[in-house]
């Protein structure tokens, strides 16, 4: 089930708005929220993946997982990253200024606004769709050529069309992307997931160029790094200026000073945080075994330790 978290949910504009917290959903709003962007995420309706009886093939499950778990994995992980997950079901989706009549909306490029079954509405600069059976939500956007009629046991059914995104996720309506099984990619839990991150990758180099990145600049990388695999001081800062501008910035290219300086100090800082030393790295370490065995059942931690460390350990707590 989805984490609702309704009762904190003041915020009338995000900068993304996820349809659908399975695989493809989940991944792409744990990148945009680690990122920095108010990230929401809404999960309600029909899932493929609730369907299936057991997950075996997702790695890192050595002897798979059941659904209900992974459900609460992945939207705890959401949940750490920093995005709202909401256990409601998006009805509408339409372009803010389209709905005013008065020709005082925002107009195009200025996002969407976002319908839910329980009332809910909110803006957002983009939107991510990441369901697999319901696309009517899209209807209100207007395009035809989104959706395409195809045969289903016998019968004739309109359903929103994969090849309407690019490869990347990118859909003709700017801001509005499509991921997983929306795009055709969600054969596989895992490809979903997979899918979701290329998508969000997208997401974020499209918001980086909108703030002055170029484009050997603009892709997002998120990975942490030891810092103690350095070759040059971390407070270093002529050497990282200059590392910036051997990879991001292109030789010969007419780019503002102002520009580059700012994006420059704004990337560094990002970078610079992303190196962990030794010690943060085994205490991200630690803490990422407790919430895992928040998601384990008691019964199954205990009978699987050892009688004589436990009460050895349990000796000491007394001491």
């Amino acid at each position: 089930m989805a984490t609702d978290d309704a009762d904190r949910f003041d915020v009338d504009r995000y900068d993304v708005v996820v349809v659908g917290g399975g695989p493809a959903g989940a991944t792409a709003g744990v990148f945009a929220a680690r990122y920095g962007l108010d990230t929401v995420v809404f999960d309600r309706g029909n899932s493929s993946l609730r369907r299936c009886a057991y997950l075996e093939n997702y790695p890192g499950f050595p002897d798979g997982v059941d659904i209900a778990r992974f459900y609460r994995l992945l939207h705890d992980q959401l949940g750490a990253a920093g995005a709202d997950v909401v256990g409601d079901m998006v009805v509408s989706v339409t372009q803010k200024g389209e709905r005013d009549g008065d020709g005082d909306g925002d107009g195009d490029g200025d996002g969407f606004r976002v319908e839910t079954q329980d009332g809910r509405a909110l803006s957002a600069r983009r939107v991510v769709c990441a369901t697999t059976y319901d696309g009517d939500y899209l209807r209100p956007l207007g395009d035809d050529a989104m959706f395409a009629t195809r045969e289903h046991h016998g019968e004739t059914e309109e359903v929103v069309d994969w090849s309407y995104a690019d490869a990347d996720g990118r859909t003709p309506v700017s801001g509005l992307y499509f991921a997983g099984a929306m795009a055709g990619r969600g054969q596989q839990a895992v490809i979903a997931a997979g899918h979701g991150a290329e998508v969000a990758r997208t997401l974020l180099a499209d918001v980086r160029e909108g703030n002055g990145y170029w484009e050997e600049a603009k892709s997002h990388y998120d990975w942490l790094r030891k810092r103690e695999a350095l070759d040059h001081a971390w407070d270093d800062e002529a050497t990282w200026r200059e590392r910036f501008d051997d990879h991001n910035r292109p030789a010969g290219a007419d780019l503002d000073p102002e520009r580059v300086e700012r994006v420059r100090e704004r990337e560094l800082a990002g970078v610079k945080e992303s190196h962990l030393t030794r010690a943060e790295a085994e205490r991200r370490a630690e803490a990422g075994q407790r919430r895992l065995l928040q998601h384990l059942d008691t019964a199954v931690v205990l009978d699987e330790l050892d009688d004589d460390l436990l009460r050895e350990y349990l000796r000491e707590r007394e001491e």
